[in-house]
């Protein structure tokens, strides 16, 4: 069995839907990110850098939301989350999560967390103000070139689908407006209508 490590409110949400939708036999474990258990240290023998999510196998820890989800849709190749016999096809979903985890993700932590990036008030604070501007410069970039529809690869619903639906429900606390980008909207709404999701977001509240 799986045991899967996540906190609320993060971005973990993204790989807790993924096991829901390919039918994985997991052990969720909640930690309170608040309370700092993901510091503690029987938590960092687990992920060592000290963050959600964490996936361990009988192999392994795995952690990373691209290395999870893609890990997932392999393991699980009769859920086709993934186009498994497509390199290519594969490689544009890992290229999508890849700039959610890399540039998105990075865009909206600066809000909440300039401590990573500064040590002055003044940094963190012109960083905030910055990330209405910057996350919405993403999002653009999803609405007018990457988000294909009405899934994020075309017609079929894969494992870029949760981790874009975790991102584009933080919009509003970015202090961006969804409506400004109609399919990423459109893509949130019939996310939300997913039994998976709908299993396990309220463990993520």
């Amino acid at each position: 069995m799986l045991k899967f490590f996540f906190g609320p409110q993060s971005c973990a949400l993204a790989s807790h839907i993924a096991l829901e939708e390919a039918g994985a036999d997991y052990e969720a474990v909640r930690l309170d990110l608040k309370a700092g258990d993901q510091r503690k240290p029987d938590y960092l023998k687990v992920n060592p850098k000290g963050r959600v999510p964490a996936l361990v196998t009988d192999r392994g820890v795995l952690t990373e939301n691209p290395a999870i989800l893609a890990f997932i849709a392999q393991t699980h190749p009769e859920k086709k989350l993934a186009p498994l016999d497509d390199a290519y096809a594969f490689g544009r979903i890992q290229a999508f999560n890849a700039y959610l985890c890399a540039t998105v993700h990075v865009a909206h932590a600066h809000k909440l967390r300039g401590y990573r990036w500064a040590d002055e008030q003044s940094s963190f604070d012109d960083m905030k103000r910055k990330v209405p501007e910057t996350v919405a410069a993403c999002f653009e970039l999803i609405e007018n070139e990457l988000l294909e529809g009405p899934w994020v690869a075309g017609a079929g619903f894969s494992i870029a689908d949760p981790y874009l639906f975790t991102l584009s429900s933080w919009l509003e606390g970015d202090g961006v407006d969804p409506k400004r980008f109609p399919k990423v909207l459109d893509h949130r709404n019939r996310m939300a209508e997913r039994p998976a999701v709908q299993k396990v977001l309220p463990l993520h509240s």
